[in-house]
């Protein structure tokens, strides 16, 4: 059964709910409330890493996620750490994170080495660029040679556990996200997969053409919902993701989204 990770990011600037959590109070109550809507694991990050997002320093870094793992481990909840820095993903694992989400597929070294397991994301380039002019000779089986690489090297490190994350919005256009999806069951060939695409610009995008009103022109030239309206379609990718084979989708919504798997179990 595919298992459901709960977002929770302690930042001021993260494109769906940036500042919402970013006490460590107000997230830890948040991941108990996924973790009772049904989150299997709950995905802790403290560093924004939307297109056209800056990096925070270590300390930073550190300073938003640690005191939330440690919290949420001593409540029994399993926790990844999403995050780039070596530093960061040492201390999240020693504070009881077992897994390192990681968005620079680099980190094989530091997961073999503290025995976390692994989550190997594809991006085309860094967060402040990888939205400019993004272009593939073929995106799936581009994506599919560099997450095989991945898996190879973090195999040749020592990981025990990996996953490839196709990395959905990051250095894509609408097409080549849209082309992922529909061949989402490809990377499961090369190791679990993990999808992230909640409440991401290509829902927004495929929402706008669906909704009358901003077809009839009224949304500019890029027409696109916005992060709060893009359920429906959020849900609808974990659903077929899941239905594909994935292991594990990451989302904001997660009532919704273990609703709608649910209905996985009584298939046929």
């Amino acid at each position: 059964m595919t298992r459901v990770m709960g977002i929770v990011n302690v930042t001021p600037d993260s494109f769906s709910d940036g500042g919402l959590w970013l006490e460590s109070d107000s997230a830890i109550a948040h991941a108990e409330s996924l973790i009772e809507q049904g989150a299997d694991i709950i995905d802790i990050g403290g560093e924004s890493t939307r297109p056209g997002s800056h990096p925070v320093d270590e300390a930073t870094e550190l300073e938003r996620t640690i005191p939330v793992v440690s919290a949420l481990v001593s409540k029994g909840v399993e926790v990844s750490i999403d995050t780039t820095k070596a530093g960061v993903a040492r201390a999240a694992v020693d504070a009881g994170a077992t897994i390192i989400n990681d968005v620079s597929a680099s980190l094989e070294n530091v997961a073999a080495s503290t025995g976390a397991g692994w989550i190997a994301m594809h991006a085309l380039s860094d967060s402040a660029t990888m939205q400019d002019d993004p272009r593939y000779d073929d995106v799936v089986e581009d994506i599919a040679d560099f997450l095989a690489d991945a898996v190879r090297r973090g195999r040749a490190a020592g990981v025990e556990r990996i996953w490839v994350d196709p990395g959905i919005g990051f250095g894509k256009t609408k097409q080549h996200n849209l082309e992922l999806l529909a061949n989402i069951d490809r990377f499961a060939q090369i190791a679990p997969v993990l999808v992230g695409a909640s409440r991401k610009s290509v829902i927004g995008q495929v929402h706008a053409q669906s909704d009358r009103l901003l077809a009839d022109g009224l949304a500019g030239e890029n027409p696109m919902t916005g992060s709060d309206d893009r359920l429906e379609g959020s849900v609808g990718i974990a659903v077929w993701s899941a239905y594909l084979g994935v292991d594990m989708i990451r989302v904001h919504d997660v009532r919704a989204t273990v609703h709608a798997l649910s209905l996985l179990k009584h298939e046929g």
